[in-house]
């Protein structure tokens, strides 16, 4: 139902009305049966299909309620393993986030402060300055590709953390 004007001017009358869109027949799925808040139908319990097996399900759909029992991690937390994998943790994340925050503010102390070399000419009208800031894009990827590559290794660390906190357990 979209109102037609005899002159012929700009119909701002749909981006501008209080009316929603679905109730004026604007959307393709009006069918005239939904309500003004269709809150009730999308956010219902019966969106979420039921899972098709039994229990217990497999670790990736517990939640954390349903996990407090399977492992101790009052104990997990005091092993020499755990303590040995956020030591190895804080040798790289630290030490990473120092150097990009001060490679970061390097540029703009060093334009601030030596101004002279940061407009030396390389290429062109392209100096250094362009040349670092455009370096700190790839300095961030390199240094979230390391991130990924230790974080295969941690992640291996943290497998054998729990798994020798399972295998004591069961025992």
């Amino acid at each position: 139902m979209v109102r037609v004007s005899a002159v012929h001017e700009p119909d701002f009358f749909l981006a501008f009305s209080r009316t929603p869109f679905y109730i004026l027949g604007a959307m393709a799925a009006d069918d005239g049966k939904t309500p003004d808040d269709p809150t009730p139908i999308i956010a219902a319990p019966t969106d979420v299909a039921p899972l098709s097996h039994t229990q217990p399900k497999p670790p990736h759909e517990r939640t954390a309620d349903e996990e407090a029992d399977v492992i101790d991690w009052e104990k997990l937390a005091a092993s020499e393993r755990f303590r040995t994998l956020l030591r190895a943790k804080k040798r790289f994340i630290i030490p990473a986030m120092i150097f990009f925050v001060v490679y970061y503010f390097a540029l703009p102390v060093l334009i601030g402060y030596a101004r002279p070399f940061m407009e030396r000419r390389v290429i062109g009208p392209v100096n250094l300055a362009y040349l670092f800031a455009l370096s700190q894009f790839f300095m961030a990827w390199i240094i979230a590709a390391l991130y990924v590559r230790a974080a295969a290794r941690f992640d291996r660390m943290a497998d054998e953390v729990i798994g020798k906190s399972d295998e004591r357990s069961a025992s």
